[in-house]
């Protein structure tokens, strides 16, 4: 997978039970070497960089019983992020606690967070699962994610499941991955049919586009395909090249920023019905995946028909 530069905090569940929470906490300002324990501690567990700054926040009451709550928050030079912990009244244990609220469906949070108006589609729109794939043009896995769902599966769900894809380009390894996906929302902005055709394209051509002499020459390439799929659609050519000579990458930027806070750092990353998926994951677990997601909404799964390749894979001549 190809992966943006983010922290990671793994977290560690822990089970308590609920009581009324006991005497104000403690104030931190006055215990200095707690708060250096505790940024030690917090460092060594989850590994991070010289260059992030922990802040530990002062101490609040919290719901269980002998544990007061705290914020620690991790400050990069590119982002900031808050973690809660429970810290125990003696002192002694730091807890990082998962608290899973039962009466919501998770997946269905998930989704809520992701906005796709606007987004061409693939599919049956009004299909109960939804699959949302966080996208680079550049990324080799990418390319072999796109072509397991287009055209194999997308036959066998097409009439159950819609296809929609997001921005997800990282350029710190593909340098021409946000132009491209700049161009294809121009397309998109006048006709759907033309975003896909020129996705199709970029992900079967990724390495002959990148052969281009330079970046220049692989964004002249790029701008070139997007006003050919132009003509091919009758789309309007002047507004076309009009927003592709701009080049306004907002659209782009909130789909990078939607992505992170789902917790996205690599392409491709999909989201089936909410459930995640990392990397270009084999076929069948993708199948595995949409078939679930189809018995949760009510909707019978296609029967799977394997091809005569997977069916019978040829015998594989030994080695010289």
């Amino acid at each position: 997978m190809a992966r943006r530069a983010v922290l990671l905090l793994i977290l560690v569940s822990v089970g308590c039970s609920a009581q009324a929470p006991s005497s104000p906490p403690a104030n931190l300002s006055s215990t200095p070497d707690l708060v250096r324990d505790i940024e030690r501690h917090v460092r060594a567990q989850y590994s991070l960089p010289p260059d992030v700054k922990v802040v530990v926040g002062p101490l609040r009451s919290s719901e269980f019983a002998n544990y007061d709550a705290l914020t620690v928050t991790f400050v990069s030079p590119e982002k900031k992020q808050d973690y809660e912990f429970l810290l125990a009244h003696d002192h002694k244990t730091l807890l990082r606690m998962t608290k899973f609220d039962l009466t919501t469906d998770p997946y269905a949070a998930i989704m809520k967070k992701i906005d796709v108006s606007g987004r061409p589609t693939r599919g049956n729109k009004d299909a109960k699962v939804m699959v949302v794939n966080y996208d680079d043009f550049e990324c080799p896995y990418c390319s072999r994610m796109h072509a397991a769902l287009f055209p194999r599966l997308f036959k066998e769900y097409g009439d159950r499941v819609v296809f929609v894809y997001k921005d997800y380009p990282i350029d710190d390894i593909h340098p021409w991955a946000t132009r491209a996906a700049v161009n294809a929302n121009c397309l998109a902005a006048q006709n759907a049919d033309a975003y896909w055709d020129y996705a199709d394209y970029l992900h079967a051509n990724y390495q002959a586009i990148s052969g281009q002499r330079g970046r220049d020459g692989a964004e002249a390439e790029l701008d070139k395909q997007a006003t050919l799929q132009g003509q091919k659609h009758n789309l309007d050519i002047s507004k076309l090249q009009a927003c592709v000579k701009a080049q306004d990458k907002k659209m782009v930027q909130a789909s990078i920023h939607e992505g992170e806070a789902l917790g996205v750092d690599a392409t491709p990353t999909m989201f089936i019905n909410g459930q995640k998926l990392d990397g270009a994951v084999p076929e069948d677990e993708v199948r595995t995946a949409l078939n679930q997601a189809l018995k949760d909404a009510g909707v019978a799964p296609p029967a799977h028909k394997p091809a005569a390749a997977e069916a019978k894979a040829p015998p594989v001549a030994p080695a010289k």
